[in-house]
Order: C-alpha cells, then sequence, then structure tokens
C-alpha cells in the first residue's frame, strides 16, 4: 500500500469517542491502526512511529488496534442483489475454527464476518441468519460452494446456488486475510474473542479506508453511497 493512501486527509477513525483523553495524537494513533492492518506487525509498527519522532511501544499499539475493534459498529446496512458467500479454516491457540464471511459483489462491501468452532449446515444456517439480521437479504441471490449452504439456505428460505467463478471476490479477500495472520501468526495466540476483536478492526478499515483499485481508488463504503 502506498504511503500515501495511507496519510490521506480523511481519518474516518480520527472522530471516535474510543480515542479521546488518549495522550498520542489521534491522527498518530489513527495511522498506526493503518499500518498494522496493512499488513505490519506491532512492533514494526512502532518502529515506524519512532521514525516519525513518536516513541510509543508495541503493546500501546496492540492497545489502539483493540479499543477501536470494541468501539466500530456492524458494516454499513445494505440491500445486496449478488453476495458471494464463504468459509476458511484459521488456528487459534493450535485449533481449527472456521472464519465465515460474506461480500457485496457490486461494491464490494464485506457485510459480516463471524467464527465458529467448525464448518457444516448448522454454522453457515447461523452466519446466513445473522447476516439476514443486519442487512435487507429479501431480493438477496447467494453464490455458494457445498459446504452445508444450499441446505442452510432452503432452511432459511432464501435464494442462492452453486458457483466457482464469481465468488472469487470473497476466495480474494481470504487470501488477504490470510496474508496477515501468517504476517502476525502461523496460529493466533489467544482467545476467540481477541480474534473478533481483530477481524472487527480489519473489517472496518477494508470497507472504510482501504481502496481498491476495481473501485477506480474509491473504498467499497464509498461506493455503496
Amino acid at each position: 500500500m502506498l504511503l500515501s493512501n495511507l496519510l490521506r486527509e480523511t481519518l474516518d477513525t480520527a472522530t471516535l469517542e474510543c480515542w479521546q483523553r488518549e495522550r498520542t495524537a489521534t491522527p498518530v494513533r489513527a495511522f498506526a491502526v493503518r499500518l498494522h492492518a496493512a499488513g505490519c506487525s506491532l512492533r514494526e509498527t512502532a518502529a515506524i512511529l519512532e521514525l516519525l519522532g513518536v516513541e510509543r511501544t508495541h503493546g500501546a499499539v496492540w492497545n489502539w488496534v483493540h479499543r477501536l475493534a470494541d468501539s466500530v459498529g456492524d458494516p454499513p446496512s445494505a440491500t445486496p442483489t449478488r453476495v458471494a458467500v464463504d468459509e476458511t479454516a484459521v488456528r487459534i491457540n493450535g485449533e481449527w475454527s472456521w472464519v465465515y464471511a460474506a461480500i457485496d459483489l457490486e461494491t464490494k462491501v464485506l457485510l459480516d464476518v463471524a467464527v465458529f468452532g467448525r464448518r457444516g449446515t448448522d454454522p453457515a444456517a447461523a452466519f446466513l441468519h445473522g447476516l439476514t439480521q443486519k442487512h435487507d437479504c429479501s431480493e438477496t441471490v447467494f453464490l455458494v460452494d457445498g459446504a452445508g449452504y444450499l441446505t442452510a439456505l432452503s432452511r432459511l428460505g432464501l435464494s442462492g446456488h452453486l458457483e466457482y467463478v464469481d465468488r472469487n471476490h470473497i476466495e480474494k479477500w481470504f487470501h488477504t486475510l490470510k496474508m496477515r495472520i501468517d504476517r502476525f501468526h502461523s496460529s493466533w495466540v489467544g482467545s476467540r474473542p481477541s480474534v473478533r476483536q481483530w477481524l472487527a478492526s480489519f473489517v472496518h478499515y477494508y470497507n472504510f479506508q482501504r481502496p481498491h483499485q476495481a473501485l477506480d481508488e474509491r473504498t467499497p463504503v464509498e461506493e455503496e453511497n
């Protein structure tokens, strides 16, 4: 990611109440969180800040990242027409869990992300049900693979079909996610709630701050609006 993108004038995270009354200037904290979301480790982020004349520990950066994750809300409510859904396996403390995600194929807004202890029809149904509670999916067509999704869609009365081409957008997002995970940990060290916190921060970064070439350098939220 270009430094110019990281230093854009509009820092959506800069006005959050969770960062008020901090001794470090808010734009610095927002910049640090962006660096971390873009792929820098906590220690690398702290080292970059030091080069810019801001001396903070990697523990301070960790606190900023997680305080933001605790405060950001769900992705903006949407009325998508085509949504790609998939899941991928990650290790948490050496044990397998599954991250489920859904993306609006038109705007590239990441609609929801959730972590489950196993995969199959029941987790797929739970994830899809949660998605319908956050977004208007009455006219949505879900593009899925065969990992229990068709049964889950039928159970919930949702429309969808098997698709292995147009779903590449969600697969690319998982590839980006796996790059971040491999960058930070080969296996997540910490609780499942801490994983959810990091995912919330990363989703916020992806939807609100990360420019997309496919969207003429706009963010997904900007494209939606």
